[in-house]
C-alpha cells in the first residue's frame, strides 16, 4: 500500500501566490469534464454538473485504493470558462454568456473501464441526472500564466484584466486557450470573502 497522494503538493501548477503574475509550465493532466453552458448562480446545468463529478471522484479513489492499493486525495473543483465575446466574461462578467466545463483532475492509472465501473456503481444506488455525460480527457495547457486570487469569485475582474492587458501583452505573449479557474476552497462551505482561487490563462509567443 502506497501513501495517500496528494497532486496539489506534487504538481507545481497548484501553488501560486496573490498579487503575483508567474508563468508555469502546466503538465498533461487527467480529469472528468462536464460541460455546459449558462450562469453557474441560477443555472440547473451546472448543479447538475457537479453532483455528478463529486461521487465519480470518490468512488474512483475508494476504487484505486481497494483494487490498486494506490490512494490519492480527491482534488478541487476546476472550470474552463469562455465566451463567443470574452468581454462578456472578463469585463461585462455576463454569466448568461458563458460556456464552461467543470472538471476534477484525477491520476493517470484511472482509465476508462474503471470509469465506467464507477457511472454503473453510483447508479444503482442513485442517478445523479448527469451522470452519465462525464468523461474522462488529457487537458494539454502547456505554459501558462496564473496568480490567486482570494475573494468572492465576482471581483475577479480587476486582476483577470491586468494578467490579460498588461503581464501578457507586456511580456510577448497571446493567450491561447481557454480561462482555467481551479477552486481551493469549497464555494458551499467558505465565506466569499476568503475563498482562494488559482486564475490561469494558457498562452504563446506573440504574433509579429
Amino acid at each position: 500500500m502506497t501513501d495517500k497522494l496528494d497532486f496539489k503538493k506534487e504538481i507545481d501548477a497548484y501553488r501560486a501566490r496573490k498579487g503575483r503574475f508567474e508563468l508555469v509550465d502546466v503538465p498533461d493532466l487527467q480529469y472528468l469534464m462536464i460541460d455546459g453552458h449558462g450562469d453557474p448562480n441560477t443555472s440547473p446545468a451546472f448543479a447538475d454538473a457537479t453532483a455528478a463529478l463529486y461521487p465519480l471522484a470518490y468512488r474512483l479513489k475508494f476504487a484505486s485504493k481497494r483494487n490498486l492499493g494506490r490512494d490519492h486525495v480527491v482534488m478541487p473543483l476546476e472550470g474552463l470558462w469562455w465566451a463567443g465575446d470574452m468581454d462578456a466574461f472578463t469585463a461585462a462578467r455576463d454569466k448568461s454568456r458563458w460556456d464552461w466545463t467543470l472538471m476534477i483532475m484525477v491520476p493517470d492509472w484511472i482509465d476508462q473501464e474503471m470509469l465506467a465501473a464507477a457511472v454503473e456503481g453510483i447508479a444503482a444506488a442513485q442517478s445523479p441526472r448527469r451522470l452519465r455525460e462525464v468523461r474522462l480527457d488529457t487537458l494539454s495547457e502547456g505554459r501558462c500564466v496564473q496568480t490567486l486570487h482570494i475573494g468572492s469569485y465576482d471581483d475577479e475582474a480587476d486582476a483577470l484584466s491586468r494578467m490579460h492587458h498588461e503581464f501578457i501583452p507586456g511580456n510577448g505573449l497571446q493567450m491561447a486557450g481557454k480561462h482555467h479557474e481551479i477552486y481551493l476552497g469549497d464555494f458551499r462551505k467558505v465565506a466569499p470573502e476568503k475563498l482562494r482561487t488559482i486564475l490561469r490563462q494558457p498562452v504563446g509567443a506573440a504574433v509579429g
